[in-house]
């Protein structure tokens, strides 16, 4: 697909740098940036879910009192410090 888009020429002239010092296409380049924020874009969303879900609150999250006293009693003296 083609695309046009409008960069600054600061910006234009450092892409064209890099992408000829990685031996890639502009085009690849700009393809790489777009998936990597878009990428990491995608995980902050999921992030941003999760806590929606769970909330600030680690109450929330928390083991039953019972079961978290199971679990430590379970654990060697060695695992306990």
């Amino acid at each position: 697909m083609k695309i046009t888009i409008s960069i600054c020429d600061d910006i234009s002239e450092a892409a064209e740098r890099t992408a000829e010092s990685l031996g890639i296409s502009r085009s690849e380049l700009y393809a790489r940036a777009v998936a990597e924020f878009v990428s990491q874009r995608y995980g902050e969303r999921v992030t941003e879910r999760l806590d929606a879900v769970y909330g600030d609150d680690g109450s929330l999250s928390a083991l039953d009192k019972g079961l978290e006293a199971l679990q430590f009693h379970a654990l060697s003296t060695e695992d306990k410090r």
